[in-house]
C-alpha cells in the first residue's frame, strides 16, 4: 500500500493486549515497521510514552520528520473511557486494576493513557476500536468489499468485533460499539475475564483464556492446544469444538441481531488455525433460521495477518 505521489506520509499504530505496531506509510509503502510487547508496567501513561517512543523511531527508519508526519491512526483494543474528551483504555488485557491481582496482570492500573499524550505531539490524531478500524480495512481492500451489512471479527489474545449495518459502521456512546468479547453466551462459574466478568466469550475462548482454563491438562497454551487438535488428540479436540461452539454460537448471535451478510474474521489464534477451525464456526450459522442464516458467510480476512497495519491505515487514508 502506498500513499499517492505529493501526500504527506502518516503513521500507523496497532494497540492490541500483547503487542504494539507501528509504521510509517508514504509514497514508497510502508516503511519502518516495529514490534514490541505491549507495556504493562509503570505509570498509567507508560503504554502512550512506549507509542510515542515507538513512533520516533519508526519515523527515523523510515527517514521521516515527526513534524512531517501528517496524521496518526490508532486501532487499539478497548474498551475505550473518555477522560475531559481524551481516549483511555479500559482493556482488559492490559489494565490489572480491572479485575485484581487473580488476573495476574503487573500493574493497577484502571485505564491507560492514549489520546492526550498523542495530541500533545501531532496534530491530527484519529483512534478508534481495533475491531472498528480493521472492519473499515475488510470493507475498503479485503473480503467485505461492496457489502453494506457485515462485521469483522478477530480471534486473538481477546475478541474484538466491528460491526456495519445498512452501510455505516457502529460506534456507540464511546466509541465502543461491537465489544461483543464481553456478551454472555455459556454458563461457566470460573473463567474470570480480565474486564472482571466471570464467564463472558472472551474469558472462555480467547487465546489468553486457554492456558488459564487448560494448562492443567497439559495444554501450556492456545498454540499447543489447537495443534494437538488438528493432530488428532482426542481431548484437545473435543475442547477445541467446544470453543468453536461457543465462539460460533456469539457469531450467529450477531447475523440474527444485525441481519448481517458476511463475517471476516483474523486475529493470531483464527489465522494460523483456520482450515481447523472456519468449518466448525460455519456449522454453527448453517441451518439454525434460514430466513436470517441462509447465504451467510464466515470467512478469512481479505488482509490476511496484516489486517491490523491496514486497520490503522484506514483511519487516515
Amino acid at each position: 500500500m502506498r500513499l499517492p505521489a505529493g501526500a504527506a506520509p502518516v503513521a500507523c499504530v496497532d494497540i492490541g493486549g500483547t503487542k504494539v505496531a507501528i509504521s510509517i506509510v508514504n509514497q514508497q509503502g510502508i516503511q519502518g515497521r516495529l514490534v514490541e510487547p505491549t507495556v504493562k508496567e509503570g505509570a498509567p501513561d507508560a503504554l502512550a510514552q512506549q507509542v510515542l517512543r515507538m513512533l520516533d523511531a519508526s519515523c527515523a527508519i523510515a527517514q521521516v520528520r515527526r513534524d512531517n508526519i501528517a496524521a496518526v491512526g490508532v486501532a487499539s483494543c478497548g474498551p475505550f473511557v473518555l477522560n475531559q474528551g481524551c481516549i483511555e483504555l479500559a482493556a482488559p488485557n492490559i489494565c490489572g486494576g480491572l479485575a485484581g491481582a487473580a488476573r495476574g496482570l503487573p500493574n493497577s492500573w484502571t485505564s491507560a493513557v492514549l489520546e492526550a499524550p498523542l495530541r500533545s505531539a501531532f496534530a491530527k490524531v484519529r483512534i478508534e476500536n481495533d475491531g472498528i478500524a480493521a472492519l473499515e480495512a475488510e470493507r475498503r481492500w479485503g473480503a467485505l468489499q461492496g457489502l453494506r451489512h457485515c462485521a469483522y471479527v478477530t480471534w486473538s489474545t481477546g475478541i474484538g468485533v466491528g460491526l456495519c449495518v445498512d452501510g455505516r459502521p457502529l460506534h456507540g456512546k464511546s466509541g465502543n460499539a461491537g465489544h461483543a468479547g464481553h456478551m454472555f453466551v455459556s454458563d461457566n462459574d470460573d473463567a474470570l475475564c480480565g474486564c472482571g466478568n466471570i464467564g463472558d466469550l472472551e474469558a472462555l475462548v480467547a487465546g489468553n483464556a486457554m492456558p488459564r482454563r487448560f494448562s492443567a491438562l497439559g495444554y501450556a497454551d492456545a498454540a499447543g492446544l489447537l495443534q494437538a487438535a488438528r493432530t488428532g488428540d482426542a481431548l484437545a479436540g473435543q475442547l477445541v469444538d467446544e470453543l468453536c461452539r461457543i465462539m460460533g454460537r456469539a457469531l450467529y448471535n450477531l447475523v440474527v441481531t444485525l441481519d448481517l451478510q458476511r463475517i471476516s474474521m483474523g486475529g493470531s489464534v483464527f489465522w494460523h488455525h483456520r482450515d481447523h477451525l472456519l468449518p466448525r464456526l460455519q456449522a454453527q450459522i448453517n441451518g439454525r433460521l434460514p430466513a436470517l442464516t441462509a447465504g451467510v458467510e464466515v470467512v478469512p480476512a481479505g488482509l490476511g495477518d496484516r489486517v491490523g497495519d491496514y486497520a490503522a491505515l484506514a483511519l487516515v487514508m
